[in-house]
């Protein structure tokens, strides 16, 4: 809730790296190919202030990169079914454009973006949209808000990889910039593989993958653990 003017946000501070997400909340017509669903729109920016090796202007490729990461993720792990944003069918549904901008850098930017996602939407709340059949005009109750239903809680963990050999989990820029390779590994509360990330670099064995995956379960446990924490200290009593 850190944002006042987003329907939901989240701060989350990794290390030193700060991501901030903000979810804002709007109404369109539903996609013709699929009437009955709405729309998820996630955008990681990494603005040349967050570190020196980013320029301004169009976003870099690792920006680009995290953006699609996350758009799988969502997707994927099916946190949120897109048929829940759905208000009526074939004429009104949510668009969720969840904007995730990095305000210091200092690696492992899809660990800090999938959490501060995850937080955000969780502090979603939507206000009552009802559609009038005799007008066909939707009637929005801004004083009745509901939270967003969150059926997955997917959390990724990145792991620096120094020749298959040694394993580094939550890298620092530094280390990134020294491994051979890294992997970022998402997993759910039911400890099932959401989505495997690993762009290039040194090959990966089978058993350290699964060491990866075993490490990234455990950590699955701390991080939700904290979130709801943190959601509970906020609600109003």
């Amino acid at each position: 809730g850190s944002i006042t003017t987003a329907d939901g946000s989240a701060l989350v501070k990794l290390g030193n790296t700060t991501v901030i997400c903000g979810v804002k909340a709007e109404l369109a017509a539903p996609p013709a190919d699929s009437p009955n669903k709405g729309y998820i729109v996630p955008n990681v920016e990494l603005p040349s202030l967050c570190s020196a090796k980013f320029r301004s202007g169009p976003p870099s490729e690792e920006a680009q990169a995290a953006s699609q990461f996350i758009a799988d993720v969502i997707e994927n792990s099916q946190m949120i079914e897109k048929e829940d944003l759905c208000i009526a069918n074939g004429k009104l549904a949510w668009v969720l454009y969840c904007d995730i901008i990095c305000l210091d850098y200092d690696g492992n930017i899809l660990d800090a973006s999938t959490f501060a996602l995850l937080a955000a939407l969780k502090n979603v709340q939507l206000p009552t949209v009802t559609v009038n059949e005799e007008t066909g005009l939707s009637d929005v109750n801004l004083k009745q808000r509901n939270p967003l239903i969150i059926r997955k809680h997917p959390v990724a963990t990145s792991f620096a990889i120094f020749d298959d050999t040694l394993l580094i989990v939550d890298p620092t820029v530094e280390e990134e910039d020294l491994a051979t390779g890294t992997v970022t590994v998402v997993t759910d509360e039911e400890g099932r593989l959401c989505s495997v990330h690993k762009p290039g670099g040194s090959p990966l064995t089978g058993a350290k993958l699964q060491d990866c995956i075993t490490r990234a379960v455990t950590r699955h446990k701390e991080v939700k653990k904290l979130i709801d924490k943190v959601i509970k200290s906020i609600q109003p009593e």
